[in-house]
């Protein structure tokens, strides 16, 4: 695969990559990673030893966004946690895998269940593990706070860090590339 030109969401002159915004515009599928992504990557343990995860309400009103333009939205995380299948839950992800140590595999299952191509396919993430998808799907998105080897690979980068906002930005991006963001915030005004 060549190197994808990396597109930063609000570069000094206001413009995007092209590149980005024609992906983003193809879009049907949207996946996301969790942590690092939709949290802060912190993972903080209680006193009986459950996890806890801080998720930003921005960032899930974005997921509910993509959702109402039609998108899919999908979640495929290394960890499993209850409280992702609830956050998932409250967002109406259809799609979750959890506990994903081959990422690549749930990606392919994903597509065989939405009858969708890899072209038409997103994913963030912000590590390692996430680069057999993001390496395959025809837009790849992080946060500003992704690893440096995710970032060279991917065609979007956020401007905010992960569990910060990065989240709702990326959903922004995707609904005015795909000519959707300004009816559903009229709609939101009415």
């Amino acid at each position: 695969m060549s190197q994808p030109s990396i597109a930063h969401p609000t570069p000094p002159d206001g413009s995007h990559t092209a590149d980005a915004s024609a992906r983003a515009a193809r879009l049907r599928v949207m996946i996301f990673d969790v942590d690092g992504v939709l949290t802060d990557g912190g993972l903080r343990y209680g006193p009986t030893g459950e996890v806890i995860k801080t998720f930003d309400s921005l960032d899930g009103h974005g997921l509910k966004l993509l959702a109402e333009a039609g998108i899919v939205t999908a979640i495929i995380t290394g960890r499993q946690s209850e409280i992702v299948a609830r956050r998932a839950t409250d967002l109406r992800v259809a799609h979750v895998y959890q506990g994903v140590h081959d990422k690549r595999a749930a990606f392919e299952d994903l597509c065989a269940k939405v009858s969708a191509t890899a072209d038409v396919c997103g994913h963030v993430g912000d590590d390692w593990p996430d680069l057999p998808v993001l390496t395959r799907v025809g837009f790849a998105a992080c946060p500003a706070n992704a690893h440096a080897e995710v970032k060279a690979r991917c065609h979007w980068v956020a401007g905010t860090r992960g569990g910060e906002g990065a989240v709702r930005e990326l959903c922004d991006f995707i609904l005015r590339a795909q000519g959707r963001y300004d009816a559903l915030l009229a709609e939101a005004l009415a």
